[in-house]
């Protein structure tokens, strides 16, 4: 039986409020992270989960051990309150965002590298017309006014 969990946690990181999606389905944490400028009301938070979900892009799924096991409701609620009391970010979701972070990376050097490749070839393709253009290391136009002064010369001297 396929089982499949989720969390949102919020908190407060220098100036920004972020929230972090966990979703977990047969045993692999996946992590998106959104991130708010000012503190979001509840029901934007409820807007962003109904429509924005499907459209958050997720970490690789990384292995996370899932407790089965009824709990005693006083101690879940135990849980939840030192959960929202505590602002840091699990563990496995910190390795999934790193995870994602990589990936990112990985794509944006690739990128890079083809954008460097083309910009050398448009700039060797330039190279060899200016070449194609002078004669030996001069400029057709410089060479045209040259000969336009020696064919004046001439005609002075005659």
């Amino acid at each position: 039986m396929d089982k499949v969990n989720g969390k949102l946690i919020v908190y407060f990181e220098k100036t920004f409020w972020v929230r972090i999606f966990e979703y977990i389905e047969n045993d692999q944490l996946s992590v998106a992270k959104v991130i708010f400028g000012a503190e979001v009301k509840d029901y934007e938070v409820q807007k962003l989960i109904q429509k924005g979900y499907l459209s958050l892009k997720f970490s690789p799924s990384v292995d996370e051990v899932v407790k089965v096991g009824r709990k005693n409701p006083k101690r879940m609620q135990r849980e939840v309150k030192k959960q929202m009391q505590s602002t840091d970010i699990g563990t496995k979701s910190q390795q999934a965002l790193k995870i994602q972070h990589e990936q990112n990376k990985q794509e944006h050097k690739v990128k890079n590298v083809k954008e460097k490749k083309l910009n050398n070839c448009e700039c060797l393709n330039l190279n060899k017309e200016r070449k194609k253009k002078s004669i030996r290391g001069i400029n057709v136009s410089l060479l045209f006014f040259l000969i336009v002064i020696f064919l004046l010369k001439i005609i002075k001297y005659e």
